[in-house]
């Protein structure tokens, strides 16, 4: 709105936007007809909707189930994906470089028909479908329900589910930021559409065509051996060539450049000196033999005459190696453009979906404790052609935590840093599966085991290099370790009822918000919310400091993001305290101070701290 503020201020009239007005301004790139080009479907309005919505969840931290807390700024987060993403928009707006997503193919088989609106009162939910949760909150678990064939609307509910977490998920990505999506037959034709108008024909980088396995079991005429991966670009123009595909490699350098000749400008290989478009044509005479060359039929030569002349006599036109064939261009190595080679658009060897059962019985130690996992070689290619040493990338669709390895192995690999968050709902999983057999209940459980065992395979190749030898002391302290593991959960705050219509109603919800927060919230809890309500990454390094006599001391957190711009919170200031806790913030000296209104005393209390902070031109916000 403000950006359409900023190039159309005519078009709004009291806050909001005069159609009419923008239609007129727009003039002829209106499009007017009844009838126009456009993927549509029945619910495509609700999903609109779903965009629009705010969300009051959080993410609570889950220190239990992390590894190595303080040491990374890797995220696994258990929760439903799209309320993730809400509470993700602030933070990590246009922070993300790749995104990843394995979502469901829509077979008939998956598990993933759920309705999008978990902010539903106690009331109307019992009055929907007479279950709840313990909060007296939708349920998430059990809205999960199959999406078979015999539905009538079996796409539709599809692009519903898919719309506005695509759309989300665009805000994310940094103008330079790609994407990409496994998809197989069923929903290809409508993904890519879906994605043309979330993220622009212009900006379709490219479908790569990934041979899942060997054979199709003989299944139908044309056996479906192949999935699709779709790539998009937030902005396909902030792409630099050398900042998009795969590093050349060793194997490669050596396979195609060399140095036969001793030339002092480096390793060097051959390319055509012709074309097929049109250019000069003439005679180019070989200075030895005198013998003259033109352009195969059809073809002409890149450089003109006179350049031509120039770049025999500089040697950077040459006869072949035996100085009588042909005559071609010398490219050199260090005068090449790009870093990179283009990744190709048919992979073959690049991992098979056998591959990921086994790198995962490998793991794990047994077999079929997770199905169709895409195996971490075929991640690792994406991630190695879109990223760089330290970008971060996100998957909200991980399963099994394939994304989570393929970064962790790739950083290993080439002394990287790259980061992931990784989003999985606590789906349940089958009492007679292997893996519930041996103590998992969720496939959120396989997932944050699946991180934690590719971390002590690489901590103890770590420790095998360096005991032979192999490993530096540069080398064993490559990419921290480990991750923060958070579990999407309700407001720590309470909630302001919009229902209220009667001045009884309206005491009873001043008197229950004389404290705002909810009383099972915990400090840490309320710390990490409001990293995200300020809009600040939830691996914000924070400090915890103690202020007062040890026996009743406050407790002052510290958020010390990497623009220095610290903020500082805390939710209980005892009244002999506030003197100290005031104290330890002007020596602080953050740009904004957070509290609960229930740290003072009375209003004058509160007005007296405030007072202060605004000479020390420090921001205060009472929750």
């Amino acid at each position: 709105m403000e950006q359409l503020r900023q190039l159309f201020p005519e078009i709004f009239t009291e806050g909001k936007i005069d159609i009419k007005r923008l239609t007129a301004t727009l003039g002829e790139n209106v499009a007017t007809g009844r009838e126009n080009y456009e993927l549509s479907w029945a619910g495509k309005a609700d999903a609109r909707a779903e965009i629009q919505k705010r969300t009051t969840a959080t993410l609570r931290p889950d220190t239990a189930n992390s590894v190595n807390w303080d040491a990374t700024q890797n995220l696994n987060i258990e929760g439903e994906n799209l309320e993730v993403l809400r509470t993700l928009q602030k933070a990590y707006f246009g922070k993300v470089k790749m995104i990843y997503i394995d979502p469901p193919y829509n077979t008939g088989n998956d598990s993933f028909v759920y309705p999008d609106d978990y902010t539903e009162t106690l009331k109307e939910y019992q009055a929907r479908t007479g279950q709840t949760d313990e909060a007296g909150f939708v349920n998430k678990q059990t809205l999960w329900k199959k999406n078979t064939k015999e539905n009538g609307q079996f796409h539709s509910v599809w692009l519903s589910m898919m719309y506005p977490r695509l759309f989300l998920a665009r805000n994310l990505l940094r103008d330079d930021g790609v994407i990409f999506v496994s998809i197989d037959d069923n929903e290809a034709a409508d993904l890519k559409l879906l994605m043309d108008e979330i993220f622009g024909e212009e900006n379709f980088i490219g479908k790569i065509v990934w041979k899942k396995k060997t054979n199709g079991n003989n299944m139908g005429l044309i056996p479906p051996v192949h999935d699709f991966i779709f790539a998009y670009a937030k902005n396909a123009k902030s792409i630099p060539e050398d900042n998009f595909g795969l590093p050349l490699s060793e194997e490669f350098i050596s396979k195609n450049y060399s140095n036969p000749d001793g030339d002092e400008r480096g390793l060097w290989t051959t390319m055509d000196l012709s074309a097929n478009h049109e250019g000069p044509y003439y005679p180019i005479v070989n200075p030895k033999t005198k013998e003259s060359f033109l352009p195969s039929r059809g073809r002409y030569w890149v450089f003109n005459e006179t350049e031509t002349l120039k770049r025999i006599k500089d040697g950077r036109i040459i006869f072949g190696k035996s100085g009588d064939a042909r005559p071609v261009q010398k490219v050199f190595l260090n005068e090449r453009k790009s870093k990179r080679l283009k990744i190709e658009s048919w992979w073959d060897k690049h991992g098979l979906n056998e591959d990921g059962t086994a790198e995962l019985t490998e793991l794990f130690d047994m077999a079929k404790i997770f199905v169709h996992s895409k195996p971490s070689k075929t991640i690792s290619f994406l991630v190695n052609a879109a990223t760089q040493s330290n970008d971060l990338i996100f998957d909200f669709f991980s399963g099994s935590g394939t994304t989570a390895q393929a970064v962790l192995d790739l950083n290993e690999e080439d002394g990287g840093n790259r980061q992931f968050i990784c989003v999985q709902m606590p789906e349940v999983l089958d009492e007679s599966s292997e893996a519930y057999k041996v103590g998992y209940r969720t496939i959120a459980d396989i997932g944050r085991a699946r991180i934690s065992k590719v971390i002590e395979k690489i901590e103890s190749k770590r420790l095998e290099g360096s005991a032979q030898g192999v490993l530096t002391k540069d080398d064993m302290q490559k990419q921290a370790l480990g991750f923060n593991a958070f579990k999407l959960a309700p407001s720590n705050f309470k909630e302001w009822r919009t229902d209220v219509d009667n001045e009884a109603d309206l005491l009873a919800q001043l008197e229950y918000h004389v404290d705002s927060a909810k009383p099972d919230s915990e400090a840490g809890g309320m710390v990490y919310e409001l990293l995200l309500k300020l809009a600040l990454p939830i691996t914000t390094p924070i400090e915890s400091h103690k202020v007062g006599d040890a026996a009743t001391a406050a407790t002052v957190y510290m958020a010390k993001p990497d623009s220095g711009k610290h903020v500082a919170m805390f939710f209980e200031a005892p009244a002999n305290h506030a003197g100290d806790v005031l104290a330890f913030i002007l020596k602080a000296k953050p740009v904004k101070v957070l509290c609960l209104n229930k740290c003072f005393v009375d209003s004058q209390a509160l007005t007296n701290f405030s007072l202060q902070l605004q000479d020390a031109d420090i921001a205060l916000e009472v929750l």
